[in-house]
């Protein structure tokens, strides 16, 4: 474990076994939330810096690069503890930055239009390590506890974050946690590709996330063919599980829906995304498919991602077609990787 990963309550009862006060632990706690590393922390003692740093690291996880993007989208290359790199993308809009979080090294998911998943899981990232991408970047941002300038996170960089159950459902509890960085659940949406045990499962948790499925195709056959999930939970299956979600939470849910040229924009997609969703208490964001040069699959001309939103319109659907933000340095949909760095910058 690395500190980060400590509840308020599990963080008191480690400083009380170092033989400190048990109100340390909310200065320490507080630091935390506001990005600090323990060798930062000013308001303990070099003693109780030393035992911390004898049993932990010094952070959770440091930005090694930052790319911004010429619409102002930032991305950033986190290195992590055992020398592994994940990506995160902050997005600014006119009411608040949204910050995208990655759940996993790598992905097993095999989604066949996601840069993510091309190396495969290489492992879960704990509680603590998810928590501090968002401490890092609001601490870099020059916010802190008390002025927080991260206000909206998604789940959706790189790993499905069900896949990494526990770990996410913790992250969430130390999110929310009014002694730190205090973000509520519903400024949080969380996407996956359908694990539907799993969706089941959170609606029970007592975390109202905004739930989003990534769908990309209503017809189970098509979608067998770029969502190797949808072999084991079929399309029904999985909007199932999101109407359960619904009831449980009263919280209405997503639909991700990336265009792939004569595959997932007909007549008859749009047709089945009404048999599916008219009337539920969902929205659709259409996403127009972010090139990932590892494959060869074409999007949606940009007049026929209109149209065809223009027809579920039609067909009394809720829908948007999502801004293209963070292309050029490849931090939009899809196109999030595991790199690792090497000497003189080159990345792979």
């Amino acid at each position: 474990m690395i500190l980060a990963d400590y509840s308020f309550d599990e963080l008191r009862d480690l400083i009380v076994t170092l033989g400190e006060k048990p109100y340390r632990a909310g200065q320490i706690f507080g630091n935390l939330a506001n990005g600090k590393a323990i060798s930062d922390m000013s308001d303990i003692s070099k003693a109780l810096k030393e035992k911390l740093l004898e049993k932990f690291s010094d952070n959770a996880l440091e930005i090694i690069q930052e790319l911004t993007s010429k619409d102002g989208t930032k991305k950033f290359l986190y290195k992590l503890n055992d020398g592994n790199v994940i990506e995160g993308v902050l997005m600014c809009y006119t009411y608040g930055n949204t910050l995208c979080v990655s759940t996993q090294v790598g992905c097993r998911m095999g989604c066949a239009f996601c840069a993510s998943t091309l190396q495969g899981l290489i492992r879960n990232l704990t509680p603590g390590e998810i928590l501090s991408q968002i401490l890092v970047v609001n601490r870099r941002l020059g916010g802190d506890i008390n002025n927080r300038k991260i206000t909206n996170v998604v789940l959706m960089g790189s790993g499905e974050p069900l896949d990494n159950y526990q770990n996410v459902i913790k992250f969430l509890s130390l999110m929310s946690d009014k002694r730190g960085i205090n973000i509520s659940p519903r400024n949080l949406s969380l996407s996956t590709c359908g694990l539907v045990p799993e969706m089941l499962k959170l609606a029970g948790e007592g975390y109202p996330v905004n739930l989003t499925l990534s769908l990309h195709n209503p017809f189970d056959t098509k979608r067998q063919q770029i969502m190797p999930i949808a072999k084991a939970y079929t399309v029904q299956q999985t909007v199932d599980a999101l109407d359960y979600y619904f009831k449980q939470t009263g919280r209405r849910y997503y639909i991700e829906y990336s265009l792939i040229l004569g595959e997932n924009d007909t007549n008859e997609c749009a047709l089945e995304l009404k048999k599916l969703f008219a009337g539920k208490p969902c929205h659709i964001n259409l996403i127009r498919l972010n090139s990932v040069k590892e494959r060869n699959l074409i999007g949606t001309s940009d007049k026929g991602a209109k149209a065809f939103m223009e027809k579920l319109e039609k067909l009394g659907l809720s829908v948007t077609l999502r801004r293209k933000m963070g292309n050029d340095i490849e931090g939009a949909c899809g196109q999030l990787r595991r790199k690792f760095i090497q000497e003189g910058g080159d990345s792979n």
